[in-house]
């Protein structure tokens, strides 16, 4: 089912913070730094589980690391509410930005639901400008150490709601104003993608891109429902795509422990499902996060500890595999944490992470010319390496 890549570690002997970066699936809600959100909150008068920087960052991981994906949403109670008022958006968008630059990220698409931050006052298109300055903002803070990145933002509907169309209309209304696509978020497992189905078709209609979240808390039907009725073109997650994968042994009495030679003698029995085959056979991007998967119980089905994410099963079959962080405060991670993740866990070398890299860039919501100047960019630079 997987190859070990040999020798992986003296290709590796270089920062792989360095390493140019494409982030997909990253929420603005779910990337503060600690010490911003004390200052937020004493600001606005929100109290807080610690006031201690570092005791704030070891709540959030902790509370994360449930394997529930609804005790992982509660988190967000807390960043949510300091992001209320159009300094406090300004703010946390500017600093994500800069944060982003720091890991290397050249290009990174910001999600987050406008409708969340309406609680003092504001209304939809004012929390979208707030944001979108402080992104240029932070832009131009990067730009001013010698670096450059660039980012856009993803408007989100919360699927438990039912302003979807409304949203939609906004994100639509603000595509000349750093909007670059649409998704849906939140709960996933009872509230599918077809709830949405009149908004999903207003995007189509106005030639606006979606990613939707699916296959992470519910499985094939979701991802199903993401296809035909948001008509995705990125799965957010979409790692229970591997539900829809089938291995074979050859002799069931040989399996014994899935060891990496026995599953090596299996490699030619693994059969796709027509809705994996379609996911894979289309290219249809697979925004997985691993350290959040595990976080959150997204691959519970698969085994208990990172070496059972099906991801390398995906990328070694073909499939169009991303790699991002979903949420840096809460899993404490960074995107270099999640390459040296791959490489320690799965032997990856700088090929593997390169068209990891290379996949993020070509299904990046960016226009053709753009898309192409960056992956010259991202190929360049990992030349420059060899």
């Amino acid at each position: 089912m997987t190859e070990t890549i040999p020798d992986a570690a003296p290709d590796l002997e270089f920062d792989l913070k360095a390493l140019p970066k494409v982030s997909l699936h990253d929420h603005l809600d779910g990337g503060l730094r600690p010490a911003t959100i004390i200052e937020l909150a004493q600001a606005v008068g929100h109290t807080l589980p610690s006031t201690d920087p570092v005791a704030l960052g070891e709540w959030f991981r902790e509370s994360a690391d449930s394997g529930s994906l609804v005790r992982y949403l509660e988190t967000f109670d807390h960043t949510i509410a300091v992001m209320q008022t159009k300094e406090g958006l300004f703010r946390v968008a500017k600093e994500f930005v800069e944060d982003l630059a720091d890991d290397g990220v050249v290009y990174g698409e910001v999600r987050w639901a406008p409708e969340q931050h309406l609680q003092k006052g504001l209304n939809l298109d004012e929390v979208v400008e707030a944001v979108q300055a402080g992104l240029e903002a932070g832009v131009d803070a990067v730009a001013e150490t010698g670096r450059d990145i660039q980012v856009g933002q993803l408007i989100t509907a919360m699927r438990h709601a039912d302003r979807g169309q409304e949203i939609a209309e906004l994100a639509v209304r603000h595509r000349n104003n750093g909007a670059v696509g649409f998704d849906i978020a939140g709960a996933e497992d009872g509230f599918l993608p077809s709830r949405f189905k009149d908004a999903f078709t207003y995007l189509a209609q106005h030639n606006f891109p979606a990613t939707v979240h699916a296959g992470e808390a519910a499985g094939l039907e979701s991802i199903q429902s993401a296809l035909v009725d948001g008509r995705a073109l990125r799965l957010g997650h979409g790692v229970r795509i591997a539900e829809d994968v089938t291995i074979e042994f050859e002799d069931a009495d040989d399996a014994g422990d899935g060891s990496e030679d026995e599953v090596d003698d299996t490699i030619g029995m693994v059969t796709l499902g027509e809705l994996a085959s379609w996911v894979r056979d289309r290219g249809i991007a697979l925004e997985i996060c691993p350290s959040s998967n595990l976080q959150t119980g997204a691959i519970a089905g698969f085994g208990e500890g990172i070496e059972s994410h099906p991801l390398d099963m995906l990328y070694q079959l073909g499939f169009n595999v991303t790699i991002n962080t979903d949420n840096r405060l809460m899993s404490g991670v960074t995107l270099t944490d999640e390459f040296e993740l791959l490489v320690e866990t799965f032997d990856y070398d700088l090929d593997d992470l390169l068209e990891l890299t290379l996949n993020a860039a070509e299904a990046a919501f960016l226009p053709l010319e753009e898309k192409e100047a960056l992956v010259e960019y991202i190929n360049e630079a990992y030349a420059d390496l060899g």
